[in-house]
């Protein structure tokens, strides 16, 4: 199985563990010109917990698969939450950045998969 793939699964997981809201995965792996393979957004209810949605996925993507972020921003406000992973990035938002920047609709042509909450 494609790795960035797997990576996208473990973040996920991550995700859902501090009860991560609206996960969506965008596949941009049939776009020649994409920055990454795939991009993973989430949201989390207050900064606080978009704050433990970016810790959760980084120790799940460390524990599971050995991988580290290259770069992280957002952390200090943490109304909006970005990781990159080289191949998968993350975007984790409170829902009215979220709502303000919607990155759901950038990649229309992409592949869209909307994970289901697990409340």
């Amino acid at each position: 199985m494609d790795q960035a793939k797997v990576l996208v699964d473990t973040i996920v997981a991550g995700l859902q563990e501090k009860k991560g809201k609206n996960i969506v995965t965008v596949d941009l792996t049939q776009f020649s010109g994409a920055i990454c393979r795939y991009m993973v957004i989430c949201e989390g209810n207050t900064p606080s917990q978009v704050s433990a949605l970016a810790d959760s996925a980084w120790e799940f993507a460390r524990r599971e698969m050995n991988e580290k972020p290259l770069s992280t921003e957002g952390y200090q406000m943490a109304q909006w939450i970005g990781m990159d992973y080289g191949t998968v990035l993350v975007h984790l938002f409170v829902p009215e950045l979220r709502s303000f920047y919607n990155l759901d609709t950038l990649w229309e042509d992409a592949q869209l998969t909307h994970i289901p909450d697990m409340d």
